[in-house]
């Protein structure tokens, strides 16, 4: 089963994408100063250490966010240098041993007079998620809670300042979430026309996978919305045979998580501008093997 739990794979590839859109997008919707109520669905625990026991079991941050920390900062565009110092802004020194998750990247670029309501429904992460946003003495500006996203968000759409951004990056486990983020979306732009929805998604060998962009793209086109599409990949997703120590093959496996992808309805228009020039140095510095590329469609 794919297994897509958040402080397994915290600093990986994928959230590296995943974060330097996110933080794009809200840095260009504050510079206007209606305030801004921001959802994220599936929240995780919001901090993760990078030494822990989670990340040591997957590595994945060596490939993500330390090859860009490797990276001189004014070597990097803009939009990663920007993702690269909400890293460190949590860290002390010029180590990084705690990578922070969607909610803290989003709450360090909150203004007093906007809203972050945080979504999760797995209790451990609920739990950590709760005590890590107290460190920060938010108020009630930050709303944690122990919910389904897919349904709890209906109750907080339309926003009072008509502005918003949903960010919605399930696991996946479970099939249905296709589906369920189909129907949230389809839901969400009845109830809030002009929010600004971004959806990750793996890019794995599964039908399901393989259609959720299209069916948004579908739906954003229907409904005369623009929207913004962009992936990257940093290798194979052949299955590949290791050779131990004597020579032997084994038996076939598959490698860990080859591509993702970022769909969002209603993007700001300076993102697409802000993708051109970082996507072709993330595929530079995060490639595994020669298979890497990216894209970057849109629709007005």
């Amino acid at each position: 089963m794919f297994s897509y739990r958040h402080g397994f794979h915290a600093g990986n590839h994928a959230d590296v994408l995943k974060h330097t859109v996110l933080i794009a997008a809200l840095q260009h919707m504050a510079q206007k100063e209606t305030a801004i109520s921001v959802i994220d669905t599936h929240a995780g625990a919001g901090l993760y250490r990078l030494d822990g026991d989670f990340a040591n079991t997957s590595g994945e941050s060596k490939d993500g966010i330390a090859r860009l920390l490797d990276t001189p900062e004014e070597e990097l565009t803009p939009a990663l240098r920007a993702y690269v110092q909400a890293v460190r802004s949590v860290n002390q020194g010029k180590g990084v041993k705690t990578y922070p998750g969607s909610p803290f990247i989003t709450q360090s670029l909150l203004r007093p007079q906007d809203k972050l309501r945080l979504f999760e429904l797995h209790p451990a992460d609920w739990r950590a998620l709760d005590g890590n946003m107290s460190q920060l003495d938010a108020g009630k500006q930050v709303e944690v809670l122990l919910e389904d996203g897919f349904n709890g968000v209906k109750r907080f759409l339309p926003p009072p300042s008509r502005r918003g951004f949903l960010l919605c990056d399930p696991s996946y486990e479970m099939k249905t979430d296709y589906g369920r983020v189909i129907s949230m979306m389809d839901d969400a732009l009845v109830r809030f026309s002009t929010g600004t929805y971004a959806v990750w998604y793996p890019i794995i060998p599964r039908q399901d996978a393989h259609d959720l962009p299209k069916r948004l793209k579908t739906m954003a086109n229907k409904a005369g919305k623009s929207w913004l599409h962009a992936t990257l990949t940093v290798k194979s997703s052949k299955l590949r045979s290791e050779v131990n120590d004597y020579g032997d093959t084994g038996a076939a496996k598959r490698p860990g998580l080859p591509a993702s992808g970022m769909f969002l309805i209603n993007p700001p228009f300076t993102l697409r501008a802000a993708l051109k020039e970082a996507l072709p140095q993330m595929q530079k510095l995060l490639a595994q093997d020669k298979n890497a590329t990216h894209t970057l469609e849109f629709g007005e």
